[in-house]
Protein backbone atom coordinates (compact mmCIF):
# COMPACT_ATOMS: atom_id res chain seq x y z
CA UNK A 1 0.00 0.00 0.00
CA UNK A 2 1.47 3.30 -1.03
CA UNK A 3 1.96 5.68 1.78
CA UNK A 4 0.81 9.34 0.52
CA UNK A 5 3.31 12.16 1.52
CA UNK A 6 2.12 14.90 3.47
CA UNK A 7 1.87 17.85 1.20
CA UNK A 8 4.65 20.72 2.19
CA UNK A 9 3.11 23.43 4.74
CA UNK A 10 2.61 26.98 2.90
CA UNK A 11 2.17 30.57 4.63
CA UNK A 12 -0.14 32.90 2.96
CA UNK A 13 -0.28 36.54 3.46
CA UNK A 14 -3.49 37.74 2.15
CA UNK A 15 -3.38 41.61 1.40
CA UNK A 16 -6.81 43.31 1.25
CA UNK A 17 -8.58 40.49 3.22
CA UNK A 18 -11.85 41.84 3.73
CA UNK A 19 -12.71 42.59 -0.34
CA UNK A 20 -14.66 40.35 -2.33
CA UNK A 21 -11.73 39.08 -3.80
CA UNK A 22 -9.46 38.35 -0.33
CA UNK A 23 -12.81 37.34 1.87
CA UNK A 24 -13.60 34.56 -0.62
CA UNK A 25 -9.58 33.46 -1.33
CA UNK A 26 -9.81 33.10 2.42
CA UNK A 27 -12.78 30.82 2.53
CA UNK A 28 -10.91 28.43 -0.07
CA UNK A 29 -7.57 28.64 1.61
CA UNK A 30 -9.68 27.47 4.88
CA UNK A 31 -10.64 24.24 3.31
CA UNK A 32 -7.39 23.26 1.83
CA UNK A 33 -5.15 21.62 4.66
CA UNK A 34 -1.50 22.53 4.07
CA UNK A 35 -2.01 26.36 4.30
CA UNK A 36 -1.83 28.49 7.07
CA UNK A 37 -3.44 32.39 6.38
CA UNK A 38 -2.42 35.88 7.49
CA UNK A 39 -5.48 37.88 6.58
CA UNK A 40 -4.00 41.74 6.31
CA UNK A 41 -6.56 44.85 5.72
CA UNK A 42 -6.42 48.33 7.29
CA UNK A 43 -9.72 47.18 9.70
CA UNK A 44 -7.88 43.90 10.14
CA UNK A 45 -10.43 41.19 10.76
CA UNK A 46 -11.96 38.71 13.27
CA UNK A 47 -9.98 36.12 14.10
CA UNK A 48 -12.27 34.05 16.64
CA UNK A 49 -14.90 33.16 13.54
CA UNK A 50 -12.37 30.96 11.75
CA UNK A 51 -9.38 28.97 13.73
CA UNK A 52 -7.60 28.83 10.41
CA UNK A 53 -7.15 33.00 9.75
CA UNK A 54 -5.31 35.51 12.11
CA UNK A 55 -6.03 38.98 11.06
CA UNK A 56 -3.58 42.16 10.95
CA UNK A 57 -4.45 45.51 10.88
CA UNK A 58 -2.32 47.31 8.99
CA UNK A 59 -2.27 50.93 6.82
CA UNK A 60 -0.37 50.24 3.93
CA UNK A 61 0.39 53.65 3.08
CA UNK A 62 2.44 53.95 5.83
CA UNK A 63 5.62 52.31 5.38
CA UNK A 64 7.07 52.31 8.49
CA UNK A 65 3.30 50.70 9.55
CA UNK A 66 3.57 48.35 7.23
CA UNK A 67 7.10 47.14 8.01
CA UNK A 68 6.49 46.94 11.97
CA UNK A 69 3.11 45.07 11.32
CA UNK A 70 4.56 42.39 8.56
CA UNK A 71 8.34 42.37 10.01
CA UNK A 72 8.04 39.44 12.17
CA UNK A 73 5.81 37.31 9.54
CA UNK A 74 8.69 35.08 8.68
CA UNK A 75 7.40 32.31 7.97
CA UNK A 76 5.18 34.07 4.61
CA UNK A 77 5.84 31.31 1.61
CA UNK A 78 3.03 33.24 -0.55
CA UNK A 79 1.66 36.60 -0.70
CA UNK A 80 -1.85 36.86 -2.09
CA UNK A 81 -2.22 40.97 -3.24
CA UNK A 82 -5.61 42.00 -3.38
CA UNK A 83 -5.68 45.37 -1.88
CA UNK A 84 -7.27 48.14 -3.86
CA UNK A 85 -7.17 52.21 -2.63
CA UNK A 86 -10.25 54.02 -4.98
CA UNK A 87 -9.23 57.22 -5.94
CA UNK A 88 -11.25 60.39 -7.96
CA UNK A 89 -9.30 59.94 -11.15
CA UNK A 90 -7.26 56.99 -13.27
CA UNK A 91 -3.66 59.10 -12.53
CA UNK A 92 -4.59 59.80 -8.71
CA UNK A 93 -5.19 55.88 -8.38
CA UNK A 94 -1.27 54.62 -9.12
CA UNK A 95 1.09 56.56 -6.14
CA UNK A 96 -1.03 54.45 -3.57
CA UNK A 97 -1.64 51.71 -5.20
CA UNK A 98 1.82 50.67 -6.59
CA UNK A 99 3.16 51.94 -2.76
CA UNK A 100 0.96 49.76 -0.73
CA UNK A 101 2.33 46.83 -2.99
CA UNK A 102 6.37 47.51 -2.40
CA UNK A 103 5.71 48.22 1.22
CA UNK A 104 4.28 44.83 1.38
CA UNK A 105 6.87 43.35 -0.69
CA UNK A 106 9.33 45.16 1.16
CA UNK A 107 8.83 44.50 4.27
CA UNK A 108 8.19 40.51 4.02
CA UNK A 109 10.93 39.70 0.94
CA UNK A 110 14.13 40.52 3.52
CA UNK A 111 12.77 38.53 6.20
CA UNK A 112 10.67 35.49 4.50
CA UNK A 113 13.33 33.07 3.12
CA UNK A 114 10.50 30.80 2.29
CA UNK A 115 8.83 32.99 0.57
CA UNK A 116 7.73 31.00 -2.79
CA UNK A 117 5.32 33.51 -5.05
CA UNK A 118 3.86 36.70 -4.89
CA UNK A 119 -0.02 36.79 -7.07
CA UNK A 120 -1.13 39.71 -7.91
CA UNK A 121 -4.72 40.74 -8.56
CA UNK A 122 -5.71 42.72 -11.94
CA UNK A 123 -8.60 43.05 -14.12
CA UNK A 124 -9.04 44.20 -17.76
CA UNK A 125 -8.16 47.89 -16.70
CA UNK A 126 -4.77 46.50 -18.14
CA UNK A 127 -6.40 46.27 -21.48
CA UNK A 128 -8.05 49.87 -21.56
CA UNK A 129 -11.33 48.31 -21.06
CA UNK A 130 -12.52 51.20 -18.47
CA UNK A 131 -11.82 53.61 -21.00
CA UNK A 132 -13.96 52.87 -23.77
CA UNK A 133 -14.28 49.95 -26.29
CA UNK A 134 -11.63 47.83 -26.59
CA UNK A 135 -10.10 44.62 -28.62
CA UNK A 136 -12.16 42.10 -28.02
CA UNK A 137 -10.84 38.95 -27.07
CA UNK A 138 -8.64 40.71 -24.87
CA UNK A 139 -5.61 38.43 -24.59
CA UNK A 140 -2.49 38.45 -21.98
CA UNK A 141 -0.24 39.40 -25.02
CA UNK A 142 -2.41 42.04 -25.98
CA UNK A 143 -0.04 45.76 -26.13
CA UNK A 144 -0.43 48.10 -22.54
CA UNK A 145 -2.49 51.15 -23.25
CA UNK A 146 -1.20 54.76 -22.77
CA UNK A 147 -0.76 55.37 -18.94
CA UNK A 148 -1.64 56.10 -16.53
CA UNK A 149 -2.77 52.50 -15.01
CA UNK A 150 -1.62 51.30 -12.00
CA UNK A 151 -2.09 47.33 -12.98
CA UNK A 152 0.75 48.00 -15.40
CA UNK A 153 2.61 49.80 -13.15
CA UNK A 154 2.48 47.24 -10.62
CA UNK A 155 2.90 43.82 -13.04
CA UNK A 156 6.53 45.92 -14.15
CA UNK A 157 7.40 46.64 -10.58
CA UNK A 158 7.06 42.59 -9.89
CA UNK A 159 8.83 41.74 -13.23
CA UNK A 160 11.86 44.06 -12.30
CA UNK A 161 12.33 42.57 -8.65
CA UNK A 162 12.18 39.04 -9.56
CA UNK A 163 15.22 38.56 -11.34
CA UNK A 164 17.92 36.61 -9.18
CA UNK A 165 14.88 36.13 -6.24
CA UNK A 166 13.49 33.04 -5.18
CA UNK A 167 9.90 33.68 -5.56
CA UNK A 168 7.88 33.81 -8.97
CA UNK A 169 4.54 35.89 -9.49
CA UNK A 170 1.69 35.27 -11.53
CA UNK A 171 -1.07 38.11 -12.30
CA UNK A 172 -4.93 37.37 -12.02
CA UNK A 173 -7.05 39.39 -14.91
CA UNK A 174 -10.63 38.46 -13.97
CA UNK A 175 -13.66 40.58 -15.67
CA UNK A 176 -16.29 41.90 -13.11
CA UNK A 177 -15.23 39.82 -9.61
CA UNK A 178 -19.02 38.81 -8.18
CA UNK A 179 -19.29 37.44 -4.70
CA UNK A 180 -20.23 37.90 -0.94
CA UNK A 181 -18.40 41.05 0.69
CA UNK A 182 -19.88 44.61 2.67
CA UNK A 183 -18.58 47.35 2.47
CA UNK A 184 -16.35 46.51 -1.22
CA UNK A 185 -16.58 49.48 -3.54
CA UNK A 186 -16.99 47.23 -6.21
CA UNK A 187 -19.51 44.84 -6.03
CA UNK A 188 -21.89 44.00 -9.01
CA UNK A 189 -24.00 41.33 -7.03
CA UNK A 190 -24.77 43.52 -4.31
CA UNK A 191 -25.29 46.40 -6.64
CA UNK A 192 -28.02 44.44 -8.17
CA UNK A 193 -29.32 42.60 -5.05
CA UNK A 194 -30.37 45.89 -3.16
CA UNK A 195 -31.57 47.50 -6.21
CA UNK A 196 -34.02 45.29 -6.76
CA UNK A 197 -34.72 44.43 -3.22
CA UNK A 198 -35.78 48.55 -3.12
CA UNK A 199 -37.64 48.04 -6.14
CA UNK A 200 -39.53 45.72 -4.72
CA UNK A 201 -40.45 47.22 -1.38
CA UNK A 202 -41.47 50.15 -3.66
CA UNK A 203 -43.85 47.96 -5.47
CA UNK A 204 -41.86 48.79 -9.15
CA UNK A 205 -41.13 46.77 -11.84
CA UNK A 206 -37.12 46.16 -12.32
CA UNK A 207 -35.42 48.53 -15.20
CA UNK A 208 -31.99 48.04 -16.33
CA UNK A 209 -30.84 51.46 -15.52
CA UNK A 210 -27.21 51.35 -17.81
CA UNK A 211 -27.14 53.21 -21.53
CA UNK A 212 -29.39 51.70 -23.48
CA UNK A 213 -26.51 49.72 -26.01
CA UNK A 214 -25.60 48.33 -22.45
CA UNK A 215 -28.72 46.71 -22.87
CA UNK A 216 -27.35 44.66 -25.76
CA UNK A 217 -23.69 44.26 -25.67
CA UNK A 218 -21.73 40.79 -24.93
CA UNK A 219 -20.23 40.60 -21.60
CA UNK A 220 -18.61 38.01 -19.00
CA UNK A 221 -18.50 37.72 -15.26
CA UNK A 222 -15.84 35.90 -12.46
CA UNK A 223 -17.24 33.80 -9.60
CA UNK A 224 -15.09 35.38 -6.36
CA UNK A 225 -15.01 31.54 -5.78
CA UNK A 226 -13.56 30.49 -9.90
CA UNK A 227 -11.24 33.43 -8.84
CA UNK A 228 -9.95 31.91 -5.41
CA UNK A 229 -9.49 28.32 -6.99
CA UNK A 230 -7.90 30.06 -9.63
CA UNK A 231 -5.52 32.23 -7.74
CA UNK A 232 -4.34 29.30 -5.55
CA UNK A 233 -3.80 27.15 -8.33
CA UNK A 234 -1.46 29.91 -10.28
CA UNK A 235 0.43 30.37 -7.17
CA UNK A 236 1.49 26.87 -6.92
CA UNK A 237 1.88 25.12 -10.37
CA UNK A 238 5.61 25.68 -10.92
CA UNK A 239 3.91 26.14 -15.25
CA UNK A 240 2.37 29.69 -14.04
CA UNK A 241 5.41 31.12 -13.00
CA UNK A 242 5.72 34.91 -14.35
CA UNK A 243 2.31 34.36 -16.20
CA UNK A 244 -0.37 36.40 -16.90
CA UNK A 245 -4.28 34.70 -17.10
CA UNK A 246 -7.28 36.11 -17.61
CA UNK A 247 -10.03 34.32 -15.73
CA UNK A 248 -13.42 34.03 -16.18
CA UNK A 249 -16.54 31.90 -15.66
CA UNK A 250 -16.31 30.49 -19.40
CA UNK A 251 -19.70 32.14 -20.85
CA UNK A 252 -20.95 35.06 -22.38
CA UNK A 253 -24.08 36.82 -21.74
CA UNK A 254 -26.19 39.97 -22.68
CA UNK A 255 -28.41 42.01 -19.98
CA UNK A 256 -30.69 41.65 -22.03
CA UNK A 257 -31.30 37.92 -21.58
CA UNK A 258 -30.37 37.83 -18.02
CA UNK A 259 -32.18 40.63 -16.62
CA UNK A 260 -35.64 39.42 -16.82
CA UNK A 261 -34.39 35.83 -15.17
CA UNK A 262 -32.56 38.25 -12.27
CA UNK A 263 -35.89 39.47 -11.82
CA UNK A 264 -38.19 37.02 -12.25
CA UNK A 265 -35.57 35.51 -8.80
CA UNK A 266 -36.93 38.59 -7.08
CA UNK A 267 -40.53 37.71 -7.99
CA UNK A 268 -40.06 40.81 -9.82
CA UNK A 269 -41.57 42.18 -13.57
CA UNK A 270 -39.70 44.06 -15.58
CA UNK A 271 -40.53 47.25 -18.20
CA UNK A 272 -38.76 48.64 -20.94
CA UNK A 273 -34.60 50.25 -19.59
CA UNK A 274 -34.60 53.43 -18.13
CA UNK A 275 -31.38 54.95 -18.09
CA UNK A 276 -30.17 56.90 -14.74
CA UNK A 277 -27.37 57.28 -12.25
CA UNK A 278 -28.14 54.82 -9.80
CA UNK A 279 -25.54 56.95 -7.22
CA UNK A 280 -28.18 59.64 -7.51
CA UNK A 281 -31.56 58.25 -7.63
CA UNK A 282 -30.81 55.89 -4.69
CA UNK A 283 -28.57 58.67 -2.75
CA UNK A 284 -32.19 59.40 -0.83
CA UNK A 285 -32.94 55.81 -0.10
CA UNK A 286 -30.63 55.49 3.14
CA UNK A 287 -34.08 55.77 5.63
CA UNK A 288 -36.02 53.35 3.28
CA UNK A 289 -33.10 50.73 3.64
CA UNK A 290 -33.43 51.32 7.67
CA UNK A 291 -37.28 50.92 7.64
CA UNK A 292 -36.93 47.61 5.53
CA UNK A 293 -34.32 46.14 7.42
CA UNK A 294 -36.66 46.25 10.70
CA UNK A 295 -39.66 45.36 8.72
CA UNK A 296 -37.56 42.29 7.06
CA UNK A 297 -35.54 41.48 10.12
CA UNK A 298 -32.64 42.13 8.35
CA UNK A 299 -28.94 42.13 9.49
CA UNK A 300 -28.40 45.79 10.61
CA UNK A 301 -25.92 46.81 7.60
CA UNK A 302 -25.27 50.01 6.80
CA UNK A 303 -26.50 51.69 3.82
CA UNK A 304 -23.39 52.45 2.58
CA UNK A 305 -21.97 48.76 3.20
CA UNK A 306 -24.32 47.26 1.06
CA UNK A 307 -24.71 49.74 -1.79
CA UNK A 308 -21.77 50.52 -4.39
CA UNK A 309 -23.90 53.06 -6.69
CA UNK A 310 -20.93 54.41 -8.46
CA UNK A 311 -20.11 51.26 -9.39
CA UNK A 312 -23.13 49.96 -10.85
CA UNK A 313 -23.08 53.08 -13.23
CA UNK A 314 -20.22 52.25 -14.22
CA UNK A 315 -20.58 48.51 -15.15
CA UNK A 316 -23.86 49.29 -16.67
CA UNK A 317 -22.63 52.21 -18.93
CA UNK A 318 -20.73 49.23 -20.91
CA UNK A 319 -21.92 49.92 -23.94
CA UNK A 320 -19.45 47.83 -25.95
CA UNK A 321 -18.44 44.14 -25.78
CA UNK A 322 -16.65 43.58 -22.69
CA UNK A 323 -14.99 40.28 -22.31
CA UNK A 324 -11.51 38.50 -23.05
CA UNK A 325 -9.82 35.17 -24.46
CA UNK A 326 -9.61 32.52 -21.32
CA UNK A 327 -8.02 29.83 -22.94
CA UNK A 328 -4.40 30.40 -22.04
CA UNK A 329 -5.25 28.96 -17.81
CA UNK A 330 -7.01 25.93 -19.96
CA UNK A 331 -4.04 25.32 -21.63
CA UNK A 332 -1.86 25.56 -18.56
CA UNK A 333 -4.51 23.59 -16.53
CA UNK A 334 -6.99 24.98 -14.90
CA UNK A 335 -10.69 24.26 -16.21
CA UNK A 336 -13.04 25.04 -13.78
CA UNK A 337 -16.00 27.21 -15.05
CA UNK A 338 -19.17 28.76 -13.72
CA UNK A 339 -22.37 29.55 -14.90
CA UNK A 340 -22.91 33.11 -14.68
CA UNK A 341 -26.64 33.14 -14.54
CA UNK A 342 -26.31 30.22 -11.44
CA UNK A 343 -23.87 32.13 -10.14
CA UNK A 344 -26.05 35.47 -9.74
CA UNK A 345 -28.80 33.75 -8.46
CA UNK A 346 -27.00 31.85 -5.77
CA UNK A 347 -25.38 34.84 -4.74
CA UNK A 348 -29.00 36.31 -4.20
CA UNK A 349 -30.21 33.31 -2.17
CA UNK A 350 -26.49 33.27 0.00
CA UNK A 351 -27.60 37.43 0.67
CA UNK A 352 -31.24 35.81 1.40
CA UNK A 353 -29.76 33.28 3.80
CA UNK A 354 -27.49 35.90 5.20
CA UNK A 355 -30.80 37.96 6.03
CA UNK A 356 -28.95 40.63 4.01
CA UNK A 357 -31.32 41.43 1.98
CA UNK A 358 -35.66 40.05 1.98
Amino acid sequence: MKIQEALPHKTALVVGANGVIGRNLIEYLEQLPDWDIIGVSRRGGDSSSSGRTRYVAVDLLNERDTREKLGTLTEVTHIFYAAYQDRPTWAELVPPNLAMLVNVVNAIEPISSDLQHISLMQGYKVYGAHLGPFKTPARETDAYHMPPEFNVDQQQFLEQRQPGSSWTWSALRPSVVCGFALGNPMNLAMVIAIYASISKELGLPLRFPGKPGAYNSLLEMTDAGLLAKATVWAATDERCANQAFNITNGDLFRWNELWPKIAASFDLETAPPLQMSLDVVMADKEELWKTMVKKHGLVNNAYKDVSSWGFGDFVFSWDYDFFADGTKARRFGFHEFMDTEAMFLNIFEDLRQRKVIP
